[in-house]
């Protein structure tokens, strides 16, 4: 059985850095692309619009597709789409993998945005990038720093979003034992 590939691999030719895609996003966070509209009625923070929704993102579906997606050794990326799923899953993995089992919310988050707001991160080109051979460099500088600067929002924005699901019971001040479960896992035996 093959792993879950993007829908958005379908949308017309969004813009790309290397071959690296710039997808809108549902966010308040500045970065280089637009944002999406947010749904009406709003909806609660842990949960994604439909997937037929004009608001529903990239970052929903990583969501959505990372726990069946991180049992995969092997994953054809068949499209630019693909990719940012790819660094999504990578990113999730490392994020639960900061979050230990006896951490509150508060301790969660403070880790979580650490790893988000951390701005010296490998871009594609890089020694530290997992996946060179599948991954074009930016051109010049300044498309690096765009990258850099979407890459940042992207982590930011689904920090956000993976932390409201993984504390989404109210009531108690303990992570779900579901997402904490996949802390080992290795998305096709690499990660960030």
């Amino acid at each position: 059985m093959p792993a879950y590939n993007s829908v958005f691999n379908a949308d017309p030719s969004p813009r790309l850095i290397g071959n690296f895609p710039l997808f809108p996003l549902r966010t308040k966070l500045r970065g280089p692309t637009y944002p999406l509209p947010f749904p009406d009625p709003p909806l609660a923070a842990n949960e994604s619009p439909d997937p037929d929704s004009e608001s529903y993102d990239i970052l929903d579906e990583t969501l959505a597709l990372f726990r069946a997606n991180t049992f995969f050794r092997n994953f054809e990326i068949q499209g630019p789409a693909d990719r940012l799923l790819v660094y999504g899953i990578w990113f999730i993995s490392d994020c639960l993998g900061r979050i230990k089992p006896h951490y509150g919310v508060r301790e969660a988050t403070k880790e979580v945005n650490n790893a988000a707001l951390d701005v010296n991160f490998a871009l594609p080109g890089d020694p530290g990038w997992p996946l060179n051979q599948m991954y074009e460099p930016p051109r010049d500088r300044q498309d690096a720093e765009v990258l850099r600067q979407y890459l940042s929002q992207v982590r930011q924005e689904l920090a956000q979003r993976l932390l409201a699901r993984v504390y989404d019971d109210e009531t108690e001040d303990k992570p779900s034992k579901w997402w904490l479960s996949f802390t080992k896992r290795k998305f096709m035996g690499k990660g960030l």
